[in-house]
């Protein structure tokens, strides 16, 4: 699917850890700019005559990448892939302002005008208040009023750890989840292969993939390893990248099922997978609810948290030859297309650290995002704001993190995040005020997932420690592991 973010460059070290914390000390800071350099297209000829239309039908269509647009106007697909850049040009580039650089056609509004009604009655998993239409919210004496000028389709804020919704308008609206759903893609297949793991990618790979497809890069007969295709998946939101890792899945019907599967593990029961990366079909929906858990499961695994709070990284190219005649593998910089994380085009938001963002024409902007100011750690989902400026998506995510961190001990939940498995799905009651209590004094267990943390886990210098569940017993009943902790920006 169409990314809902820009090109830039990116600086670590292809197959070798990023170092997030120093990358995420620099996105989070509320002044400084990228550099861009701009991402060369090495999708061949052969794979551009091998993709499908919106319809999901394999044609003998191109894959067409999408050319910038400006804020209301519809995609203008390009026919022809891009070109690497001269050496000088390429050096102006780098030594450029981020600024100057032309947007990429997905970060525009993509989405319907047409500002359809919610279902008068939707799911009720996290409690029932979280299957009424609009906005959700029980404030106390004294709590601060929500942000003006919200125009999400839907939305949600949460404790990431404890599990509480703080607020929510049509939490469980099924809608286009654009590239949010590669959360959920991540989230299943992430424990399945070791990062060092290789590939040599067959033309195969990369077939069916849908017309205006965001692309990271990956070339036919090149061999990726499985940290470089991760990095395509969560930086640049590369379809591509995906297509190759459900290859190497067993496919992607298998891929879809495996989805399918985990998503009602972790009772996202709104949620129905077509594809793995999210491009638009018919039936493929998701809700604010569902993709703030797929954020919040995968925000267990360490993998996760790595690439979705990695701002920079270097992915591999093509073969050339130095001046001795000996070929080389050369590199190009990819920069997150999660803007609140980069500062490209908005301010970085302060304490960020992931997770996804999308667009498409049918889902328009979608956003999940992570942040801490502080002890609290908020999850945030937008879905297909309605007011068509650019980065809206951000804008409003941004101002609910800020009212959310502004309201936390004042306001009442409205639902819980409920946890997986039967014994999740059985607080599906939890916005009443006995189910809330009963689930906030529920007790994390390992439940045999595939991340295998369901346990209380946390970060401490570095290392993984694993803290007693009494400990964790009443106030988190499911938490984070340490995301930002040791560079919280208060």
């Amino acid at each position: 699917m169409v990314s809902s973010m820009g090109k830039a460059s990116h600086t670590s070290t292809r197959g070798s850890a990023v170092n997030t914390s120093a990358l995420l000390s620099l996105s989070s800071a509320t002044t400084g700019t990228f550099t861009s350099v701009p991402t060369p297209s090495f999708t061949s000829t052969h794979v551009r005559h091998s993709t499908r239309k919106s319809t999901g039908k394999s044609t003998g269509k191109s894959i067409r990448k999408s050319t910038d647009k400006i804020s209301g106007k519809s995609r203008t697909p390009a026919r022809r892939a891009v070109a690497p850049l001269a050496a000088t040009a390429a050096a102006l580039l780098l030594c450029g302002p981020l600024a100057a650089a032309p947007a990429h056609a997905a970060d525009q509004p993509g989405g319907s005008t047409d500002a359809v009604k919610p279902p008068a009655h939707m799911s009720t998993v996290g409690g029932k208040r979280l299957g009424r239409p609009d906005t959700q919210v029980d404030p106390k004496p004294g709590a601060p009023a929500l942000p003006k000028g919200l125009s999400g389709k839907s939305w949600l804020v949460a404790d990431a750890e404890s599990g509480d919704v703080l607020a929510s308008h049509n939490a469980h609206w099924q809608l286009p989840p654009a590239s949010t759903l590669k959360m959920l893609f991540a989230d299943t297949l992430l424990p399945k292969m070791p990062k060092t793991k290789t590939h040599k990618v067959q033309l195969s790979d990369l077939e069916g993939m849908g017309e205006g497809s965001s692309l990271v890069g990956v070339k036919e007969n090149y061999t990726y390893s499985v940290h470089d295709l991760w990095l395509g998946v969560f930086l640049r939101s590369g379809n591509d990248a995906v297509h190759v890792l459900a290859a190497m899945n067993g496919g992607v019907p298998a891929t879809v099922r495996e989805m399918q599967a985990h998503a009602k593990y972790l009772n996202a029961r709104d949620t129905h997978v077509v594809t793995p990366d999210g491009y638009d079909e018919k039936g493929q929906v998701s809700s604010a609810y569902d993709l703030t858990l797929f954020a919040r499961s995968g925000l267990q695994k360490a993998d996760f948290r790595e690439y979705c709070s990695t701002a920079a990284a270097q992915f591999p190219g093509t073969f050339e030859k130095d001046k001795k005649g000996k070929k080389t593998r050369s590199s190009f910089g990819i920069q997150n297309t999660n803007r609140l994380l980069t500062g490209l085009g908005v301010d970085p938001y302060k304490g960020i650290a992931g997770v996804k963002n999308g667009n498409t024409t049918n889902a328009g902007a979608t956003f999940t995002g992570v942040a801490q100011r502080g002890n609290r750690v908020l999850l945030v989902t937008v879905m297909n704001p309605q007011q068509k400026e650019m980065n809206e998506v951000y804008k409003e995510t941004a101002k609910l993190f800020d009212w959310g961190f502004k309201a936390s001990g004042s306001v009442n939940p409205v639902g819980t995040l409920v946890r997986p498995g039967a014994a999740g799905a059985n607080h599906s009651s939890a916005g009443d005020e006995d189910g809330h209590k009963h689930a906030q004094a529920s007790v994390s267990a390992d439940d045999g997932s595939s991340g295998g943390m369901w346990t209380a886990v946390g970060i401490t210098g570095g290392s993984l420690a694993l803290l007693g569940a009494v400990a964790f017993g009443v106030h988190r009943r499911w938490p984070l592991p340490e995301l930002v902790r040791r560079r919280s920006r208060d």
